[in-house]
């Protein structure tokens, strides 16, 4: 049951696997995408996750915000788009975008995230998610040893996503029949948490690669309020992903086809951890179009 989803330490094969994303998706975003990746100068412990979020050019058609987070008294980054499309007074629609683990918020909101929701009209914001192994509510991994730091991270990951989409809200004049959620990597489980979680609040979600190990034994619980609220999934992956095995994720496609899930599987030949960001957009977009709540 969803209640038994607990925070764990990973230790072998999986520490393995997933101890080398960061360092897999950094390479791999900086071919994909513009801008290039790098750790700051001890970010990274050895089998361990990173002190800090690794480092990548913002795109220059994103704004760089903050806001005071009550919680913990300190001030949280995050990254906003606004298409020149949106004009005020006019409901537009908004992306919710969760990045990967080890990165910031700017990680995921660029590129050809930008390039369509600037041709469709988007707000879009990327949240930290309290720190670059936050984790948005679903249940952490621990690479290497240690411990959860915070113990309430998973706690404030969420928060910090919620108060992001409010603070959207509050801004602009957001469609309600189109909010979308998306995510990579540990990103792609927070979609899958979150979007279960909240499945009222979203027109449709879409997972990248999702590193959702640890929600792998609960698919069905975790699955089960998508079906209910008939909220549309979409999963796409690359079919030589090193990090989240593609064997990993035909597991969630064949759990959506048991349940009945409205929802898309595609699995793109050729594409690895980072290139399938990019390279699935468009069809994420494409599915976000042909997605209102209502319709």
């Amino acid at each position: 049951m969803l209640g038994s989803l607990t925070s764990r330490r990973v230790q072998t094969p999986l520490a393995r696997v997933y101890g080398a994303l960061a360092i897999v998706a950094t390479a791999t975003l900086a071919v994909s995408q513009p801008g290039s990746a790098q750790a700051p100068a001890g970010a990274r412990q050895a089998n361990g996750p990173p002190s800090a979020p690794m480092r990548m050019e913002p795109d220059p058609r994103v704004q760089q915000r903050s806001y005071h987070f009550a919680d913990t008294n300190e001030d949280m980054a995050y990254t906003l788009f606004v298409s020149s499309k949106v004009k005020p007074g006019v409901p537009a629609p908004l992306i919710v975008a969760l990045h990967g683990y080890g990165g910031d918020s700017n990680f995921i909101v660029r590129g050809r995230l930008i390039d369509l929701a600037e041709e469709g009209g988007y707000i879009v914001v990327g949240p930290m998610g309290y720190n670059a192994t936050g984790w948005y509510g679903s249940p952490v991994i621990v690479i290497g040893g240690g411990k959860v730091e915070p113990p309430n991270l998973t706690e404030l990951s969420e928060k910090d996503v919620m108060n992001v989409l409010a603070l959207a809200q509050s801004e602009f004049d957001v469609d309600p029949n189109r909010t979308y959620l998306m995510g990579h990597s540990m990103g792609g489980a927070g979609t899958l948490f979150l979007g279960q979680k909240y499945a009222d609040r979203w027109a449709a979600i879409a997972a990248i690669a999702p590193a959702a190990f640890m929600m792998q034994p609960n698919q069905k619980d975790i699955l089960a309020p998508i079906k209910a609220a008939n909220l549309p999934l979409m999963i796409t992956q690359g079919d030589k992903d090193p990090v989240v095995p593609p064997t990993n994720t035909r597991t969630w496609s064949a759990a959506m086809k048991e349940l009945g899930i409205n929802g898309e599987y595609i699995e793109m030949p050729g594409r690895d951890h980072g290139t399938i960001i990019a390279d699935g957009m468009p069809d994420i977009f494409r599915f976000f179009a042909a997605h209102t709540k209502g319709k």
